[in-house]
């Protein structure tokens, strides 16, 4: 049996993916930003994650800029037919690599232009609204989506955006979002040290909506903790492998996205999928989650 399929799969859209899936954010250069220092190795991991199962891959054209989906689609184009590839827009970069909203409607149609050019596609799959939200850019913040929202679903319309999604939205936004469109994932932060969504996972799994938890291994500052560090060692496998482990065990319809530039990390992330944790072990981790335990996070937008 593949690796993959022992996590099982859940609804994205209208297609079926596997829940263990792969990030893209790290294919591009230091602070997600420029080329990669070795664009074979970033090709190989690509190829390598779909050939292991992986057809569920998220990425951003913000990611570089640019950089990240010409290398996805250097690696991967023509696609495999049971490819679900997920976008996010609403970020832009300026010369020097810093972070800026980019909302408006003229600002999001070219974002979703530039996608579809880079990836060498027609239409997106799943296109995710990323709310910049609080200071540090992982915080959600109150606030109306309407507008914005409005200028996605247009783009829907005209045929260019097959899903919609929101990234980094409080359950007041999903709310808003939901009487204007079908919203298909929300993509938040979210691992064994960050649980403020619990019960926002709880009730989209009860509506059939998945949920995506960017840094589900703690950003690129890794989780640590001695909890974690223990049970790794009870079960012969890498705190990370645990952190991942957890999180598929935590709600069917959590989606996962570690990304990785190294193919031999890839293949460590994805045996996650093997791992099965007592009752006992999910007792000891669920205390990092509970504030005794803090994870430090990295500063670049997901």
């Amino acid at each position: 049996m593949n690796t993959l399929d022992t996590a099982g799969t859940f609804t994205l859209g209208d297609r079926k993916v596997r829940r263990m899936g792969y990030g893209a954010m790290q294919l591009a250069g230091a602070g997600v930003f420029g080329p990669p220092r070795d664009r074979e190795a970033a090709v190989a991991v690509l190829r390598a994650a779909v050939q292991a199962g992986v057809n569920h891959i998220d990425t951003s054209d913000f990611y570089g800029p640019h950089v990240t989906n010409q290398i996805i689609k250097e690696a991967l184009h023509p696609y495999a037919d049971d490819l679900v590839i997920v976008t996010k827009i609403g970020a832009r970069r300026d010369e020097t690599g810093d972070w800026l909203p980019a909302m408006s409607a003229a600002e999001l149609a070219s974002a979703v232009q530039d996608n579809l050019r880079n990836l060498g596609l027609e239409a997106m799959d799943v296109v995710n609204l990323r709310i910049m939200g609080s200071g540090d850019g992982h915080g959600p913040s109150e606030g109306s989506i309407a507008e914005p929202l409005s200028a996605l679903i247009d783009l829907k319309k005209r045929g260019l955006v097959r899903h919609i999604g929101l990234s980094t939205v409080t359950p007041t936004q999903i709310a808003e979002a939901q009487a204007m469109t079908e919203i298909v994932c929300v993509q938040n932060l979210y691992n064994l040290a960050h649980r403020e969504d619990d019960a926002m996972v709880a009730d989209l799994a009860k509506a059939g909506i998945a949920y995506v938890p960017y840094f589900p291994l703690g950003g690129f500052t890794p989780l640590q903790s001695e909890a974690l560090s223990e049970v790794a060692a009870e079960l012969e496998a890498t705190p990370m492998q645990v952190a991942l482990a957890w999180l598929l065990q935590r709600s069917p319809n959590l989606l996962l996205i570690p990304g990785t530039s190294s193919v031999a990390h890839l293949t460590e992330n994805l045996k996650a999928a093997d791992l099965v944790l007592s009752a006992e072990s999910v007792a000891s981790l669920e205390c990092i989650g509970e504030g005794r335990i803090v994870a430090e996070e990295g500063s670049q937008v997901q």
